[in-house]
């Protein structure tokens, strides 16, 4: 269950998918053993035009003894995160007038839940991986490529992963951003985490500036 109040619910998939290319990171989660759930960090790639509403690829180490949970499970859930801050009632304008104000947590966040596809062909397989690659390079003044390593290699380290391919049935997101608070207290809570000196606290900042706008 994913606690949505509609105040921070966001449905928009364009946000949804704009929010999932942020990440940088993602918790792959599925069904365990024993009440437990499976979880592995990694990125994963978003393909908007595949399936209703996207799909994720990414790759695990064939170590890694969650793919044959997957494969079992069938079903997993991506949750990529957003910045995040902690708010101070010390910067709502309200605190001086009435004093009923308590701390709080503004975040986005962002969940897939879908079907999953075990992937070990080998072409497929280095379709993933150049296709990441290509995503986390593109900042670079000289992007590296998969190609600039030695073929040979390139094939050994392909036997050593396992593909991913998480097809969105379910997308989900939640960006609590103080939209509940009067517009003081939002611009109050901006202004202190814009003077923080942490590079998530300007983050939240920004987002929060963006929803106000309604985007």
């Amino acid at each position: 269950m994913f606690y949505e109040p509609p105040a921070f619910r966001e449905d928009r998939p364009e946000i949804l998918h704009a929010l999932i290319r942020q990440a940088r990171l993602a918790l792959l989660v599925s069904n365990g053993a024993g009440g437990v759930p499976d979880i592995t960090h990694l990125p994963l790639t978003l393909l908007p035009e595949e399936g209703p509403q996207g799909l994720l690829l990414g790759h695990v180490a064939r170590a890694n003894p969650h793919w044959r949970a997957l494969a079992e499970a069938g079903r997993a859930l991506a949750v990529f995160r957003g910045p995040d801050a902690y708010v101070s009632p010390n910067w709502y304008p309200s605190k001086a007038e009435h004093h009923r104000v308590v701390p709080t947590w503004n975040y986005e966040v962002v969940q897939a839940e879908g079907p999953v596809e075990i992937i070990q062909d080998p072409a497929r397989l280095l379709g993933i991986v150049r296709g990441l690659t290509e995503a986390q390079e593109a900042a670079q003044p000289r992007p590296w490529q998969v190609a600039d390593a030695p073929a040979a290699f390139v094939a050994g380290q392909l036997k050593g992963i396992v593909g991913l391919a998480l097809r969105i049935e379910r997308l989900t997101g939640k960006r609590k951003l103080s939209q509940n608070r009067p517009a003081q207290d939002r611009d109050g809570a901006i202004a202190g985490l814009e003077a923080s000196e942490h590079p998530r606290d300007h983050a939240t900042a920004a987002a929060m500036r963006a929803v106000a706008r309604g985007e």
